[in-house]
C-alpha cells in the first residue's frame, strides 16, 4: 500500500475516534501509532475517563473480528486461549478456539485476573499464536489486544508482572477531560451513545496492509543508534531499578516508524523516537528506592534521560 494511502486510512481512523473520544486527540494518535506498528497497548487511568470505550471505539472502527474479555479473578486460562474437548461421536479430541482469537481483543480490568490467566496472555501478544495440548494454532492478522487497568483501585488486583508489561508497545493514560470536552461530552453522550452510530472505516486486509508499509519506512543508522543510546541509558540511570529490555528497543524503533507514517514521511526523524520515548518506555522502567522517596516519576526520569542523550546530526 503507498504510504499517502496509508495516511489517508490513518486519517479516517482518526476522525472516526476523536468523533467518539471527546477531546483527547494525543491519545488517539498514540493509539493509532501502537495499530501501525503492530503493537499491543495498556490503557491505564482511573475509573469513568473512557478507557473501554476508546478500545471499544477502535475495535469498532475496524471492520475485523472482535472480542472482549472481562477479566475477572476466576477467569481461567483455558477461557482465553481455548481448550481441546473430546467428541464423542469422532472419538477425537476438538479445539475450541478461546477469545484471543480476534483481530482486536479488548482485555477489560486486565489486573483483576489471577497471574497464571495473565500469563496465557505472553504467548499470545509476543509470538501471535496459542499453543494448547502440544499444538500451536496461529492467530488473527492482524492483531492487537487493547487492555485497561485502573491503577489506584488495589482491592482483588494482581499487578501485571514486567513480562506482561514489556509486552505492552505503550501505555497511555486518559486523563479527566478539558470542561469543554467535558461538556461537549454532555451534549452528546447524554441521550445516545455515539458509539452506536459509529460505522467501520477500514477492515482487517487494510490495517495488515497498513502495518506492512509501515514496517518498510527507513530507519537510517544514526536513527537505529539513537533509539540503541535512549534504551542503553535507562539501564544505568541510578534512578532507576530496571531499564528497559532490547524488546523495548524493537518497538520504540516500530513505533518512531509509525509516528513518522502519520507525519506522511517515508523516513525517521529523531523528533519521531522522542515523541514515542514516555509511552513506550515509561511503563516498562522500574524506579529506585531514592527515586521514589523523591517522588520522582518514570516519565520524569525519561525526560532528563533524553536532555543527556546526544541526537544524531543530519547528514
Amino acid at each position: 500500500m503507498p504510504l499517502p494511502q496509508v495516511l489517508e486510512e490513518a486519517n479516517a481512523l482518526s476522525r472516526a475516534l476523536n468523533g467518539v473520544i471527546e477531546g483527547k486527540p494525543e491519545v488517539v494518535r498514540v493509539a493509532l501509532t501502537v495499530l501501525l506498528a503492530g503493537g499491543h497497548l495498556l490503557l491505564e487511568d482511573v475509573p469513568g475517563v473512557g478507557k473501554t470505550m476508546l478500545a471499544k471505539t477502535l475495535a469498532k472502527a475496524i471492520d475485523g473480528s472482535v472480542r472482549r474479555i472481562q477479566f475477572t479473578p476466576d477467569l481461567l486460562p483455558s477461557d482465553v486461549t481455548g481448550v481441546s474437548i473430546f467428541n464423542q461421536d469422532s472419538h477425537t479430541f476438538e479445539f475450541r478456539p478461546g477469545a484471543i482469537f480476534a483481530n482486536v481483543v479488548v482485555g477489560d480490568e486486565i489486573n483483576r485476573a489471577s497471574p497464571k490467566t495473565q500469563s496465557a496472555l505472553l504467548e499470545c501478544m509476543e509470538e501471535r499464536q496459542v499453543t494448547v495440548d502440544g499444538t500451536t494454532y496461529p492467530l488473527a492478522h492482524p492483531f492487537i489486544v487493547m487492555a485497561t487497568q485502573n491503577p489506584i483501585e488495589m482491592e482483588g488486583t494482581y499487578p501485571l508482572p514486567e513480562a506482561q508489561r514489556d509486552r505492552f508497545m505503550a501505555r497511555v493514560s486518559l486523563g479527566y477531560p478539558s470542561p469543554t470536552s467535558e461538556m461537549a461530552m454532555l451534549d452528546h453522550h447524554g441521550s445516545v451513545s455515539p458509539l452506536d452510530a459509529l460505522r467501520p472505516v477500514a477492515d482487517a486486509a487494510t490495517v495488515s496492509a497498513m502495518v506492512a508499509t509501515v514496517s518498510q519506512i527507513h530507519a537510517a543508522e544514526g536513527i537505529r543508534r539513537y533509539v540503541v543510546d535512549l534504551v542503553g541509558a535507562t539501564r544505568r540511570s541510578p534512578a532507576l531499578r530496571l531499564g528497559a529490555s532490547p524488546r523495548a528497543s524493537l518497538q520504540l524503533l516500530r513505533a518512531a516508524r509509525a509516528n513518522a507514517a502519520l507525519h506522511g514521511r517515508d523516513h525517521v526523524l529523531p523528533d519521531d523516537v522522542q515523541e514515542m520515548l514516555v509511552p513506550v518506555l515509561a511503563h516498562r522502567l522500574i524506579l529506585s528506592g531514592e527515586a521514589q522517596m523523591a517522588r520522582q516519576t518514570s516519565q520524569q526520569v525519561l525526560e532528563e534521560l533524553r536532555t543527556l542523550v546526544p541526537v544524531p546530526s543530519p547528514r
